[in-house]
């Protein structure tokens, strides 16, 4: 091959790459991030005897208030008809967002719900590479003041969920008797694991189930950083499911690799999906949202879709 060839050939190479790349830019920029899904799990948890259970699971959806496709889409979840909401947390993308994330929770007003909070639900997004986001878990830089975590919070109230920030709190639907537990950011280093044996402590010796006769309760726990502290923490305390979120299931993904970066430290396996965490002899089942946003400054999903999870619980075969 002459030299003049083989530049020729190196140049088609190098434009075809080039192009490759691009489309797989927009595609992720314009398409993937915006194909929502709902994901569905099946777990076996419940006492025997008891009726199914729904819960919805939302996660980092980073509404900036111009994304009225993804504030749709997240109403019309309600047709599902959830027993229960679960939100971990990263609901606002932008410092005006508060009156969309309103309207697009608003729905769910009167079905009951639980929810933990991310560093994105105290402060407004900033414009960093996002190359950066592969280097590791990223780091703080501002102060936990920009946005108006106190009216989010009150709004969760108004619609009836319960504030599981570094607490516990106890539920009953459908017959299902809930010990309900989370933390807040440990990205953000919120996270009080050393309040949670009190708060269950408290939560057993004041609801009054020890006293009547009923189903034995089922413990579930909230993180909205899923790191090993936390979920060893949340097994030793008697978790039997977990939810979590933060780690947007790698957002960029390779297919048959899958996620390049989790965000914490989780490992890479467990970055999205359903699996089974263990500690010290003991486990509990692990759910990690993929989340249904993105930063404003880097608005790119590939291999990795939008979700929202759907997960019914049912009866235990075993009596």
């Amino acid at each position: 091959m002459t030299s003049r060839r083989a530049a020729d050939v190196a140049l088609a190479a190098s434009t075809a790459a080039a192009v490759a790349s691009a489309g797989a830019f927009a595609y992720g920029a314009l398409v993937e991030r915006n194909r929502f899904t709902v994901r569905r799990e099946h777990l076996a948890i419940l006492p025997a005897g008891s009726r199914p259970l729904t819960i919805l699971h939302l996660s980092d959806i980073h509404l900036a208030p111009w994304q009225t496709a993804k504030q749709e889409w997240i109403r019309s979840l309600a047709v599902l008809e959830p027993d229960l909401v679960v939100n971990t947390g990263d609901n606002l993308g932008h410092d005006d967002a508060y009156d969309a994330i309103e309207y697009t929770l608003e729905p769910f007003r009167g079905i009951p719900g639980v929810f933990v909070h991310g560093s994105n639900d105290y402060v407004a997004p900033r414009f960093k590479s996002p190359f950066t986001y592969f280097s590791g878990p990223s780091k703080a830089h501002r102060a936990p003041d920009d946005l108006d975590n106190a009216r989010l919070t009150s709004f969760f109230e108004s619609l009836g969920w319960l504030d599981l920030n570094n607490t516990a709190r106890a539920l009953e639907i459908r017959g299902s008797r809930l010990e309900l537990f989370g933390v807040n950011d440990a990205h953000r280093q919120w996270a009080r694991l050393d309040k949670i044996p009190g708060a269950l402590d408290e939560l057993r010796e004041n609801v009054g189930w020890q006293d009547e006769d009923g189903p034995e309760s089922v413990s579930i726990a909230l993180t909205h950083a899923p790191y090993q502290q936390v979920l060893n923490s949340f097994v030793t305390n008697g978790a039997q499911l977990i939810f979590g979120g933060h780690t947007h299931g790698g957002q960029v993904c390779v297919p048959g690799y899958g996620a390049l970066v989790t965000n914490c430290d989780i490992p890479r396996k467990q970055v999205s999906g359903l699996s089974t965490w263990t500690h010290a002899f003991k486990s509990a089942h692990l759910e990690v949202s993929a989340g249904l946003g993105t930063s404003i400054y880097a608005p790119f999903r590939f291999a990795c879709r939008p979700e929202a999870v759907l997960v019914t619980l049912t009866a235990s075969n075993m009596g």
